[in-house]
């Protein structure tokens, strides 16, 4: 029994201190710690905020890496060789504590953006943006409404034949109204597909047959472009979503294009309204790109050749969202005409995602000329790279309404993947 009662002491005690050991704030600092760190192939990046007496050793890692020590006392940097995995070994008083795992990546480079562009969407079917009454010798009835087609719908189809703008409608909907049939009418909603029963109604007082239904086939805007990728010329640009102005839904794109733009004007923003580019398309409106892609970190597709930006048309290399820092950095966008310029702005935050997110950085405009210019970020300027100590490391995105001088930045990684470019290596993962 005595025994018994020394073990359950001892045992209670023993876990006491492993409780304890993890409050220590060394086993604390340690803990948080990446388990791996990512580099691209032919560049440095340092490991910062390691805990004091800290010691690497990267035996065996040479082939890929050498690891260094840096000005800051408990920091180490890595210089990526060849593209590969490795491992460091974290020692404190001559023993292992961590193992941190060294992720070498194929070297990338694009090229930044800062052009304003002309966008011209064209959607998947046509678009139902509202509904209107027919008046009828019966009254007024909306036709669309009564067969449950709801606004933000996409018409497909109708009696089984593709619908790809607004005017491959009108002669089914005369068809049927002569013959006194019904419409059968696909369409998509909330990603799945529907089918619906619609007979078109006559108006009495033009005689006309319609189905009580607003439809759009296309949209058009400003923004600006973010990257491109010289080898592939993948490029992207917005930062966000294109939604409809009447329904706020995302447009469904089943093609488009972008064109060269030239800012007009700016309508400075204000607290509680935000500023607006005024922009024209290019006398010439030549596309310079397709557009096939609208997701929630912006619009992508493929140029036609390669764009001048003036003084940034080099490749620079990009940074992970974990390698954003708080401090100074730049936006490149045009505020007058079609030049590129670069403006002072400070990184307030940063959030390093692991997962694709939006809104992983806020901005905030601080460069004098830009903000007596615009009032800050104004609506056509999504997009604008932001590059800090030479990397690109996102996209401007939204502004707060009621601080103009602030808003919301995508990180470059999300862009990246979005555009279909291979960041993490996996092309070459799966080629060996």
């Amino acid at each position: 029994m005595v025994k018994d009662k020394i073990r359950r002491i001892l045992g209670v005690i023993l876990l006491g201190c492993l409780v304890g050991i993890g409050f220590l704030h060394p086993v604390q600092d340690y803990v948080g710690l990446p388990s791996a760190v990512r580099v691209f192939k032919g560049q440095d990046r340092v490991v910062s905020n390691l805990p004091s007496g800290t010691e690497v050793a990267s035996k065996g890692t040479k082939a890929i890496l050498s690891i260094g020590k840096t000005s800051g006392r408990h920091s180490f940097s890595v210089n990526a060789h060849e593209d590969g995995d490795s491992v460091v070994t974290l020692e404190a008083g001559g023993f292992p504590v961590k193992k941190m795992g060294i992720n070498v990546l194929p070297e990338l480079k694009v090229v930044p953006g800062g052009q304003s562009i002309g966008v011209k969407l064209n959607t998947l079917g046509v678009l139902v943006v509202g509904h209107h009454l027919v008046d009828t010798k019966k009254g007024k009835r909306s036709p669309g409404e009564i067969a449950d087609i709801q606004v933000g719908d996409i018409i497909t189809k109708i009696n089984g034949e593709s619908i790809a703008k607004m005017g491959d409608v009108a002669p089914f909907v005369r068809k049927a109204g002569k013959t006194g049939g019904m419409l059968d009418v696909t369409v998509i909603r909330n990603k799945k597909t529907f089918h619906r029963k619609l007979q078109p109604l006559q108006d009495k007082h033009d005689l006309s047959y319609r189905i009580g239904l607003y439809i759009r086939d296309s949209a058009a805007g400003v923004g600006t472009l973010t990257f491109f990728h010289p080898q592939s010329h993948k490029y992207g640009a917005l930062g966000h979503v294109i939604s409809d102005m009447d329904t706020k839904q995302p447009i469904v794109v089943n093609n488009g294009e972008i064109l060269k733009s030239t800012v007009t004007s700016i309508e400075k923003g204000s607290n509680g309204h935000p500023g607006e580019k005024l922009a024209r398309f290019s006398e010439e409106n030549e596309s310079i790109g397709s557009i096939s892609r609208n997701s929630p970190f912006g619009i992508f597709g493929k140029l036609n050749d390669g764009l001048s930006n003036g003084r940034w048309d080099k490749p620079l290399p990009i940074a992970f969202s974990d390698e954003v820092k708080e401090g100074p950095a730049k936006i490149l966008t045009v505020v007058n005409g079609t030049k590129v310029q670069a403006f002072q702005v400070e990184v307030v935050s940063s959030i390093p995602q692991k997962f694709p997110a939006t809104k992983g950085m806020v901005i905030k405009i601080t460069d004098p000329k830009l903000l007596k210019t615009t009032g800050g970020i104004v609506q056509g300027m999504s997009g604008s790279p932001i590059i800090q100590n030479g990397k690109i490391i996102g996209a401007v995105t939204h502004v707060f309404v009621n601080d103009p001088t602030s808003g919301y930045g995508v990180h470059i990684e999300w862009m990246l993947d979005e555009a279909g470019i291979d960041i993490y290596g996996k092309q070459k993962q799966k080629a060996s």
